[in-house]
């Protein structure tokens, strides 16, 4: 089961509606070996920002890499691990949703940059913008007590979110999602991380959320990009390959664990959608995981 934690290595509370952190990328990775394993927020968003180093962040599945200066925005809820470059800087912002939109005046815009998982990569940014800089900035006010914190953090955080919204404008990588259809594939993906051992169908699921299949359908591909059972079955070869490099059970005994009665249809369902076999995955990524705690 993928672990759900607060700040990384730390159990998940629950979050208050005005909490916010930032720290430098060093305090808790360089601690770790400089690997994340894979993990969820469930309560908050991250946004990180590299300004030395890079590495690789693996966001449902799907590896990016990233190099100085890059910007990554991870949602609450978003499944991901990361392995940074020995010696990486930069920042990285813990924010509990509601207090990112009350910092934006509940601006669905630039709410909605938030929503989605994204990674903005050095030619994206440019020269023009000073994210290193107005991450900084914002570090300095939270921990420095002075008149005019709380106001002076919102106002870095809307600079943030006006720079986001810009970059997804430029790179109009799909369209923006509507409120209502984000919320509906977060409660979705909520409902999925408790049934998906399971196998629920995709009927009942839209039931849950009072809404029909078709229509979950559509919420999910203009949200993610990827249809419903997509992502469903994402969040299956995600516990399937945790399991594999980092848990000592058998094959046969992590397909019985994701609902799997026949090996046999685990092992074609995880050979069609990754193009490994479970048993030539584990011996082809297990010698390079690195051995670090879980937190």
């Amino acid at each position: 089961m993928i672990p759900h934690y607060f700040l990384y290595e730390e159990a998940a509370p629950d979050v208050e509606p005005s909490f916010l952190h930032i720290e430098p990328i060093p305090v808790r990775s360089g601690r770790h070996n400089w690997t994340i394993r894979t993990h969820s927020h469930p309560d908050h968003h991250q946004i990180l920002v590299i300004s030395k180093g890079g590495g690789a962040i693996e966001v449902e599945g799907v590896s990016w890499e990233v190099s100085p200066p890059s910007l990554v925005i991870i949602p609450a809820l978003t499944i991901h691990a990361i392995r940074f470059k020995p010696g990486t800087d930069g920042y990285v912002i813990t924010v509990a949703p509601p207090f990112l939109q009350s910092a934006l005046d509940d601006d669905a815009d630039l709410v909605d940059g938030f929503r989605l998982p994204a990674r903005f990569l050095p030619q994206q940014i440019g020269r023009d913008i000073d994210l290193v800089g107005l991450f900084a900035s914002l570090e300095h006010e939270f921990v420095w007590s002075a008149p005019g914190r709380r106001t002076a953090i919102k106002a870095y955080l809307q600079l943030l979110a006006v720079t986001v919204r810009r970059l997804l404008e430029q790179e109009r990588v799909r369209p923006i999602s509507s409120a209502r259809e984000a919320e509906t594939v977060m409660r979705f993906r909520e409902l999925v991380e408790k049934h998906y051992r399971h196998h629920t169908s995709l009927e009942v699921y839209a039931r849950k959320l009072g809404v029909t299949a078709a229509r979950l359908n559509a919420c999910c591909r203009m949200t993610t990009g990827k249809s419903s059972l997509a992502l469903i079955n994402d969040r299956l070869l995600t516990e399937a390959k945790r399991n594999l490099v980092y848990s000592g059970m058998t094959v046969n005994e992590i397909g019985a664990a994701l609902g799997y009665a026949d090996p046999a249809y685990f092992n074609r369902f995880f050979s069609r959608n990754v193009g490994l076999s479970p048993g030539r995955f584990r011996e082809r990524l297990l010698s390079d995981v690195p051995h670090t705690a879980a937190g």
